[in-house]
């Protein structure tokens, strides 16, 4: 495909605001139709980024013959049937993490995925993140071994409001949401799939009907072991904090930035194109399209880490 990807991106939220950034800045793709809940912020956001077509339904943006691809920034529990739903309209589709939040439905997403040819995708965004993209060349040129990942997944929401500070319309989820970065990117830096997965969450919340601490425990086949503690409750800065813990060193990542164990700065400012890991992430979805070719963090690369989600589901039940 040499032609311009016209883009139909749904979720006019705060998660969406950042792909809209991102796409800004990448050649030969224009987003063409913005799907959102309530049609006059959606006609606002539209307005600011030169989008011509608005509306509620994403049927309506599916139908469009002009639509070559679709990003979903949709509440967790319309992902999957989003996904399958833009895959049967015969849309390329990446849609944000987490891909489902029941195993089933993402077992059909990756077998309607699979059978279409389409490029399908989730939104990992770790895998793209400088910082990991860094680590993770370390360690396919043999230079470094994941012994050891320490991680921190904090944020600061006894409320269901979203990063810009906005009443959410739906509940968001540490397991299915929040450890899903985590436990699909130590199986990618380990090189190594997860064989055990240990859960323990704190009390659930009697408004929201979640639980806002959790602590798990993962061990790569390789031998290598993943502790990760996750709170809604944390006041402190927000965020997920990881520690690489290797047979050659001690890597610090915070976002798009990398640190030594001793909290030296590393410049991964050549790693990639861009800083920005949703960029970045963006990027890799419209390459494959253009390239009939699958996506790092196609929705078949990233089925197992909702595997492990499934089975600390039902160890927490």
């Amino acid at each position: 495909m040499t032609k311009t990807i016209r883009v139909a991106l749904a979720g006019a939220g705060a998660f969406g605001i950042k792909h809209l950034d991102g796409i800004q800045n990448i050649d030969g793709v224009e987003v063409v139709s913005l799907i959102s809940r309530d049609l006059d912020k959606t006609r606002e956001v539209a307005g600011k980024y030169g989008i011509q077509h608005v509306t509620t339904d994403l049927a309506e943006a599916l139908a469009m013959p002009e639509v070559d691809a679709v990003i979903l920034c949709t509440p967790t529990q319309m992902h999957a049937s989003q996904t399958l739903a833009c895959l049967k309209a015969g849309k390329h589709v990446q849609v944000e993490i987490p891909l489902c939040d029941v195993l089933a439905d993402g077992e059909e997403v990756v077998q309607v995925a699979q059978a279409s040819g389409l490029v399908a995708m989730c939104g990992h965004t770790r895998r793209f993140n400088p910082s990991h993209q860094w680590v993770h060349r370390k360690i396919a040129a043999g230079e470094f071994n994941v012994q050891q990942m320490d991680v921190q997944t904090y944020f600061f929401r006894r409320t269901n409001m979203n990063a810009l500070g906005q009443p959410r319309s739906w509940t968001d989820h540490l397991l299915w949401h929040h450890a899903a970065h985590t436990v699909d990117l130590f199986a990618h830096q380990a090189r190594s799939p997860i064989v055990q997965a240990n859960a323990l969450q704190g009390p659930i919340h009697p408004t929201l009907g979640i639980a806002m601490d959790m602590s798990i425990q993962l061990k790569a086949a390789n031998g290598a072991i993943c502790t990760l503690s996750l709170s809604f409750n944390n006041d402190g800065p927000l965020g997920t904090f990881f520690r690489y813990i290797g047979d050659t060193g001690t890597y610090i990542a915070r976002y798009d930035d990398l640190f030594t164990g001793k909290d030296e700065k590393i410049d991964v400012s050549a790693v990639d194109v861009s800083m920005n890991g949703i960029e970045l992430q963006d990027r890799e979805f419209f390459a494959a399209i253009r390239e009939g070719r699958e996506p790092n963090s196609s929705v078949a690369q990233v089925l197992p880490c909702y595997r492990v989600l499934h089975e600390l589901e039902q160890q927490l039940k």
